[in-house]
Order: structure tokens, then sequence, then C-alpha cells
């Protein structure tokens, strides 16, 4: 972040090469600058990057040259005082996803994995391995307390019915893609369950929304929270929500 900081300073563009994390870091800055991005993939994943259509260096030279300027979406959270204002706490932009609970680890093992037996068993591998090993955290949802194995929240909305999705079509829908398993009495058994026969995400206590913004209050001390990548003690309480088209990028052309 002190690097892109130094580099966004009297320029007309910022450019970052690197994984989500690196283009969280830009993407934050160049809006802070009011600068447009042109993002390189230099990432295992690149999902941003993808999902404007750039997989390549030569994908990231013809979106600046003779693509677009887009302006898209981002992904927000802040912490929450007891009165509903400002807290004490981490906050920050995030350009694919937030989290908390079980999905780091599930994604983190499912990646690392992957080479080794396919996406999907790795998968359904990885389900099985974190909800074994994990308890749910405690979060009050809607004004309603209770147990979270995971929750997964996407800037804009993803793709498919599962926990762990991929791809986007727009950036710029101005919603929050929230998905949750919950715990509760023979949770465990039924995601277990769920898992070993590759149907987790789309039974077993899943549910999904698409909202513009989402209290989370009453996480015990200690939770953590994550975001593109990126991993951070969470506060009592915190809000998500959207800064609508508040990034510029470049993309290619479509077609």
């Amino acid at each position: 972040a002190v690097h892109a900081q130094r580099a966004a300073e009297g320029q007309r563009a910022l450019g970052v090469h690197g994984g989500d994390g690196s283009v969280n870091a830009a993407a934050t800055v160049a809006t802070r600058h009011g600068l447009p991005l042109a993002v390189l993939p230099g990432g295992t994943r690149n999902h941003f990057a993808y999902d404007l259509g750039i997989e390549s260096a030569d994908h990231t030279a013809r979106a600046v040259t003779s693509g677009e300027a887009v302006a898209v979406d981002l992904g927000r959270f802040a912490p929450v005082g007891p009165d509903g204002g400002p807290g004490e706490g981490p906050s920050g932009y995030f350009v694919n996803t937030f989290s908390l609970g079980s999905y780091p680890e599930l994604v983190r093992l499912r990646e690392r994995w992957a080479p080794l037996m396919g996406s999907r068993a790795a998968g359904v591998l990885a389900a099985w391995h974190v909800l074994r090993t994990s308890r749910p955290v405690e979060a009050g949802v809607a004004g309603r307390q209770r147990p979270l194995w995971l929750m997964f929240v996407g800037n804009c909305t993803y793709r498919g019915v599962g926990l762990a999705p991929v791809r986007r079509h727009d950036l710029a829908d101005g919603l929050l893609d929230v998905r949750t398993v919950r715990g509760g009495r023979f949770a465990r058994t039924r995601l277990l369950s769920a898992a070993v026969a590759g149907a987790l995400g789309r039974r077993s206590r899943r549910s999904s929304a698409k909202l513009r913004s989402l209290l989370v209050t009453g996480l015990p001390e200690g939770t953590h929270l994550a975001y593109d990548g990126e991993v951070a003690e969470a506060p009592g309480q915190l809000l998500l929500d959207k800064e609508r088209e508040a990034l510029v990028v470049y993309r290619p052309m479509p077609g």
C-alpha cells in the first residue's frame, strides 16, 4: 500500500501487478486519488482481473490503449460502535470477497489441494476437514444472534449456487452477495454428510441473499475476518455496504 501511495502521487493512472491482495491495496489508493487502475494479473487466482476480461499483460496493454475505462463497485466494511456511530477496529474495501467463520480456511485448503485432485474433489475434502475440526462463530445477523459455520460476502453477484463461487457478470450491480451456512443442533453431522456427498452449499441450512448493506453484531473477541486474502481481527460489530462505482478500471473492449 505504501508503494502504491507513492506511485499514485502526481500521476494520471495507477498500475498494479499482483494478486487480489495487491489489487485491493492499489484500488484503495486509486480511489483515494481519483485515478483509473490498470490491473496486470500476477497472483495465483487473479479473480478481479479475470472478471475484467484480463488474463495476461497483453490484455492489460490492449485495455489501456484501445479498451475502455469503466466504473466498478467496491465492497466496504467498517466497525460500528455501541451507539451506532463509527467504532474501533479495521476497516477497508474488498474488490472480491469478505468472509467470517471457516470460509477462509476452506478456500485455502481447496486451493492447496486442487492441483492434486481437481477443484471439485478438493472442495469436498476441504469442507469435510474444516467442518470436522472447526467450531461455528456466533454472530448477530438481521437482528438475530446465531452460530455460523461460514459467511461469504461477495462484491457484486457471483455465478453459481455454492459457497465458493469465482466469477461475476457485472461489477457494478450495487449488491452484496451474502451466503451463509448456519450452525445448530446436528448441523455438523448434516454438513459433513453434505460435504462427503459433494453437495455443500446446496442444502443443510444454507441461505443466500442479495443486499445493499448488512450489519453484523455480537462477534466474540478473537474472531477473524478475511477480505481479498488479507486477514484481520474483527470488531464486535461491523457494517458491510457498497461504494457504488467508486473505482475506475481499464478493461478490453468486449467481443
